[in-house]
């Protein structure tokens, strides 16, 4: 079986790595530079939830792979402040398709404001660290949170969630598991 990831971000391949192997062991996981079709710094769950299906789409077709991934990483802004997330869409060849989103992180109102005037995190995060490329190590969220929780793993859950339609179908598959006929809670 073969998976492409809409990314050579090797930290997203990594979350795709670990968590399709626990599904099926020996799994071929291979990235794909593939437009996102968004900005590089998205704003909002749609914008995100567009640029993962774009590139999940764009990588399965471009490498004939039975899974096509996509991991869009951005923010959203909501009353709780501008907050990072990302989402992951996961599609197959017949175009079955799964989303998963991560955990959502306020961002400090410094960075969140950099972000609001335009900047991109991840350069952002480079500056202010002194470090290059932080994104494709532990991230925004491995730095905010002081190496508690990396990016892989922040991604390697989304990724499960994205899969959650193919590795339990009968949960999804309206034909498998009519509940019409279950009483509505009062």
């Amino acid at each position: 079986m073969r998976v492409a990831v809409g990314s050579e971000n090797p930290v997203k391949i990594a979350a795709v790595q670990s968590t399709f192997e626990k599904v099926w062991p020996g799994v071929e996981v291979v990235g794909a530079a593939v437009p996102s079709g968004v900005s590089n710094m998205p704003v909002g769950d749609d914008v995100c939830i567009t640029g993962a299906r774009n590139r999940a789409e764009a990588a399965r077709e471009r490498l004939d792979a039975n899974f096509g991934v996509g991991l869009e990483g951005g923010v959203h802004e909501d009353r709780a402040g501008l907050l990072l997330m990302g989402w992951v869409v996961i599609v197959d060849r017949d175009g079955r398709e799964g989303v998963g989103g991560t955990a959502r992180l306020p961002l400090p109102e410094g960075l969140a404001e950099q972000v609001r005037n335009g900047r991109e995190l991840g350069p952002l995060m480079d500056e202010l660290l002194g470090e290059e490329n932080i994104k494709q190590k532990g991230g925004a969220v491995g730095a905010l949170t002081a190496g508690l929780v990396p990016r892989s793993e922040t991604f390697a859950v989304a990724v499960a969630y994205a899969l959650a339609p193919f590795v339990a179908a009968e949960f999804y598959d309206s034909e498998l598991l009519p509940l019409a006929h279950l009483p509505l809670a009062p």
